[in-house]
């Protein structure tokens, strides 16, 4: 007997009477188009929403609000089509978009105009979305794991310069021009003749060594006149990062996952090289989304910065975050301040001693950090005398260093010596998306340049996320019941 064998290549075929026949109910492109149908594009902030009434008619805005969900939900390993070039490749062979766009065929020119026109809107897109979670009941809303990841720039480290890199580098060139010389004297003195070859050689060295320290001379000027710690030619926006991140120059990308289904419940992309400071913008933006008066956030000790911790308390959300070892005397083998101990009676510290420690004096932390102060509690008499200062401090007298409002720290450190576990749901949460938006979705680069570029293209990409998890949870039934409320 044969195998079963396929039809002839060249046999012409007659496709079933609609489109609609080749998408299942099932499918998710059928939630995509309920979703989009569903908002006001106006007031989320889109551009030609209402047709003008002169010149050619434009494209819907919802139709390619569509088309990119399609392409962030659908970009993984296999199906790359984020860029504006492939998903115009989509339109043409693609049954899913052909039915979602219902035959529309945007060129690459117009599908990325509309990303740059409209990168603001997509942020409101994405919170439309966590509402229609919320009425789901997907979000649980009493714990929000806040952490950030380096996600790659359009910006190469060699196009990227700090201050102190354009330093390493002015002085390895002033050294190298000193060399070169050095042997153009000795190349000059040597009356023997035979080096026209080499002394043209590095006649074009110190050229293109010149050359080279004139450009880092300008960057290093720019950066004196802006006031900028560093600059990207490339991207602008982007920075450097520390290097254990291995991203030579990207952007900080914030996140507050609900620790019930690991859904993201706010996102928000930042130049900032450090977490530091960025606790309580993203979760008290979380706790609006989310729609509740209190909230609890978990954060690493990358977090931990007393102004944020006042400000999360002040916004209803309570803050654990673990403190850092940041003490150099403990590092000096000198007494660490844990060993003092703090009576809130009588506004002092005891030493190992056993001697009182009142506060002296009041200073502000930093001119950066206005508004924070600093309390320094000493016995310099006491110090004098005592047999344990070797073992205290290297000068006359020891002083401790309080913030006026530690006991808010304190009171935190309790509440983490309570619940130790919600350290380990922290990273469980917060892992789930960066994990599943690195590795199964493969945004390990951003693919615009400029800040507000990047904040409306990773907006897409949580709403993907998102996306993908709700489908997993309650399926394209009930999302396209919600949607369509």
């Amino acid at each position: 007997m044969a195998h079963i064998s396929g039809e002839d290549r060249s046999q012409l075929l007659l496709l079933p009477d609609a489109v609609d026949d080749y998408v299942g109910p099932d499918n998710p492109v059928r939630f995509i188009d309920a979703f989009v149908d569903g908002l006001d594009l106006e007031a989320a902030g889109f551009h030609r929403v209402e047709p003008s009434d002169k010149g050619r008619p434009g494209y819907d805005p919802a139709d390619l609000l569509k088309l990119y969900i399609y392409g962030y939900l659908n970009y993984g390993y296999l199906n790359r089509i984020r860029s504006s070039r492939r998903l115009e490749v989509e339109t043409h062979r693609n049954l899913e978009v052909i039915w979602l766009l219902r035959q529309l065929k945007p060129d690459f020119k117009t599908i990325a105009d509309f990303r740059r026109d409209n990168r603001g809107a997509f942020r409101a897109v994405f919170r439309q979305f966590v509402r229609l979670c919320r009425e789901l009941d997907l979000y649980g809303r009493e714990l929000i794991a806040v952490d950030g990841t380096r996600i790659k720039a359009v910006n190469n480290r060699d196009r990227s310069f700090t201050r102190a890199n354009l330093k390493k580098d002015l002085q390895r060139i002033d050294e190298r021009l000193d060399r070169y010389l050095n042997q153009m004297n000795e190349a000059d003195a040597d009356d023997a003749g035979g080096r026209v070859d080499s002394v043209a050689h590095l006649h074009d060295k110190i050229a293109s060594l010149r050359n080279r320290k004139e450009t880092l001379e300008r960057h290093r000027q720019t950066l004196d006149d802006t006031g900028e710690a560093q600059l990207s030619l490339t991207d602008p926006d982007s920075r450097s990062m520390h290097s254990g991140t291995r991203v030579g120059v990207g952007y900080n990308v914030q996140i507050a996952v609900d620790t019930k289904h690991n859904l993201i419940a706010e996102q928000q992309v930042h130049s900032n090289v450090s977490d530091l400071g960025l606790l309580a913008e993203t979760a008290t933006a979380a706790r609006e989304n989310l729609a509740t008066c209190e909230i609890d956030v978990v954060a690493d000790r990358g977090y931990y910065k007393i102004e944020d911790i006042e400000a999360c308390e002040a916004a209803g959300i309570t803050p654990y975050v673990p403190k850092p070892d940041r003490s150099t005397a403990k590092r000096s083998g000198h007494f660490p301040k844990s060993e003092f101990q703090y009576d809130a009676a009588t506004d002092t510290y005891r030493c190992p001693a056993g001697e009182r420690l009142a506060p002296l004096y009041r200073r502000s932390v930093s001119k950066s950090r206005p508004g924070t102060y600093l309390l320094a509690y000493t016995n310099i008499a006491a110090c004098r005398g005592c047999g344990l200062r070797q073992r205290c401090t290297k000068n006359l007298y020891r002083s401790i260093m309080r913030f006026e409002n530690e006991s808010m720290m304190e009171r935190m450190a309790d509440r983490l010596a309570a619940r130790p576990e919600v350290m380990d749901r922290r990273r469980e949460s917060v892992e789930h998306p960066f994990g599943s938006i690195k590795q199964w979705m493969g945004q390990g680069a951003f693919l615009t340049r400029r800040l507000a570029n990047v904040r409306g293209e990773f907006s897409l990409t949580a709403l993907a996320y998102n996306m993908r998890r709700a489908i997993d949870l309650v399926g394209i039934p009930a999302l396209i019941a919600v949607a369509a409320r």
